[in-house]
């Protein structure tokens, strides 16, 4: 019986993300760092993807908890929700969506607790026989569910830490196939600083922001064989808000966000057998050992190391804090996957209940025909804080 078999679900799911990074066949220069799970690191929600997935330094917002779960000290509501779908590669296929679900809870003004969902589908596979006969479907997904708390530390000054479990079932369950889903527990820790400032007379904002992501352990889907690197990462931003006046507001902001996976190295090899060794070198260091090398390990050295650094950014404008427009861009070097592209997104608050929606078209010849091209991201919130308070 011929089913599709867990590589090739792997592949799918790694186009479906950005571009393939199976270590083989690489060419010189061209080295983009593979890990697993990729899923983790897309911008789910509309707001933070409409400024081209910059959000760590960004003013606070009731999706803070993937870009920075430290920026909820300073939310003015004592809470909130949110929805949002992201329907994925549809110039493909109709049947994969990303879904994310996420909430905050002030404590007291020091302590806030958070928590969100993320949900991957990947749609419908079909297996079957060797004469074409349809022998069954199988739907992969993978999700990860984490809870966060943030601590004000001064008026000026947060801090957050969160945990999250990860599941990815990427394969057909075939009995003695070796082949089982993925299962792996991560940690983030993250700071916030927020500077409140007169300039010509008007208020203004002053913000920076660190999140090191999804520190934990490996995952494997062959049990145990192979230990697979999770996306671990660092977001460093920076952003400004000004009041040109009671009614107008404008912003920016800037991230830099680099994979705190190793870079694999291919420039020695000579032969399937250096090949196979290599990818068992590689996966072999321990995760501390993989985000300490990650400073240091590109075979072409601090070049290199610079090209592993996406730089993503935006502006936004808004009115009467009701309507927002927001414009963004994001760079990924040619030589680590070459994603480059553009965005923008449009924002409306109306008393206790926000819409935001983002769009996403690919820049450059490599990405004109890219499944990513035409994103569109969709996100509700709701001011939960304002509803009680009514009550």
């Amino acid at each position: 019986m011929k089913r599709r078999n867990l590589l090739s679900i792997v592949i799918l799911t790694a186009l479906t993300i950005t571009c393939s990074t199976e270590l083989y066949a690489q060419e010189s220069k061209n080295n983009p760092i593979p890990s697993s799970v990729q899923m983790l690191n897309i911008g789910p929600e509309a707001r933070g993807t409409a400024l081209g997935d910059a959000g760590v330094a960004t003013t606070p917002d009731i999706n803070s908890q993937h870009w920075n779960p430290a920026k909820y000290s300073f939310m003015e509501s004592s809470a909130g929700a949110s929805l949002s779908i992201t329907p994925w590669l549809r110039s493909l296929v109709s049947d994969i969506n990303l879904f994310y679900a996420t909430g905050y809870y002030k404590l007291n003004k020091r302590n806030t607790v958070s928590a969100s969902i993320k949900y991957f589908s990947l749609g419908d596979l079909v297996f079957t026989d060797e004469e074409g006969y349809e022998q069954g479907s199988y739907k992969p997904n993978e999700f990860s569910i984490d809870a966060a708390y943030a601590l004000l530390l001064s008026d000026e000054f947060s801090g957050a830490v969160a945990l999250r479990f990860i599941h990815s079932d990427l394969g057909y369950q075939i009995e003695d196939d070796g082949y089982s889903a993925g299962n792996a527990f991560a940690a983030d820790i993250a700071f916030y600083y927020k500077k409140n400032l007169a300039l010509a007379g008007q208020k203004a904002n002053f913000m920076a922001g660190i999140n090191i992501s999804n520190i934990g352990t490996k995952i494997t889907y062959d049990d145990g064989v192979t230990n697979e690197y999770l996306p671990a990462n660092m977001r460093l931003g920076v952003g400004f808000w000004y009041e040109i006046d009671q009614y107008n507001k404008i912003g920016a902001t800037v991230d830099f966000n680099k994979l705190l996976v190793p870079t694999p190295d291919y420039n020695s090899l000579t032969s399937d057998d250096d090949l196979y060794q290599a990818k068992l070198d590689y996966y072999d260091k321990s995760v501390p050992a993989a985000i300490f090398s990650s400073f240091g390990d590109a075979p072409d050295g601090g070049k290199e190391e610079l090209q592993e650094i996406d730089i993503c950014g935006g502006v936004e404008y808004s009115y009467r804090n009701m309507f927002t427009a927001r414009l963004g861009y994001h760079h990924n070097n040619e030589y680590k996957g070459n994603l480059k592209y553009a965005s923008a997104g449009l924002g409306i608050k109306y008393n206790f209940f926000n819409v935001d929606a983002s769009y996403l078209f690919t820049i450059g010849n490599a990405n004109n025909n890219s499944a990513l091209n035409n994103t569109i991201r969709i996100s509700l919130g709701f001011d939960v804080g304002m509803l009680l308070k009514k009550r």
